[in-house]
């Protein structure tokens, strides 16, 4: 290591991977304004929040765990310009209030973590 190295990291810091807790948040924050897959969550979050990554180990795991709750639901959708169908998941309509307010924690700590 080298001192210019410290300097680097600082400018450029690696990406934040999102644990389980923050993923469950982003996943219903996107959901709220329509259905999704698991790509397109991936490419939204690396794209609108260039600093965090999802991988999809943790992913799947929090799709599986509000699937279980029935927060979500999944159905395939052949998707025009794609080749093989896609799961595309949507928030059960009980679950919306519990949603929003699971996706207003995802919002504070994006907010919180930019200023």
């Amino acid at each position: 290591m080298k001192l210019e190295d410290i300097h680097q990291f600082f400018e450029n810091p690696p990406p934040t991977y999102l644990c389980q807790e923050l993923a469950v948040c982003y996943i219903l924050c996107v959901l709220i304004h329509g259905e999704s897959y698991g790509t397109e969550l991936i490419q939204k979050l690396e794209s609108e929040y260039p600093t965090y990554r999802l991988s999809d180990t943790v992913l799947y795991s929090a799709i599986k765990f509000l699937e279980e709750e029935g927060a979500i639901t999944g159905y395939w959708k052949k998707l025009e310009g794609r080749g093989r169908p896609r799961r595309m998941y949507q928030i059960s309509s009980e679950w919306q209030t519990t949603a929003e307010n699971l996706s207003n924690l995802w919002q504070q700590y994006i907010n919180r973590r930019v200023n």
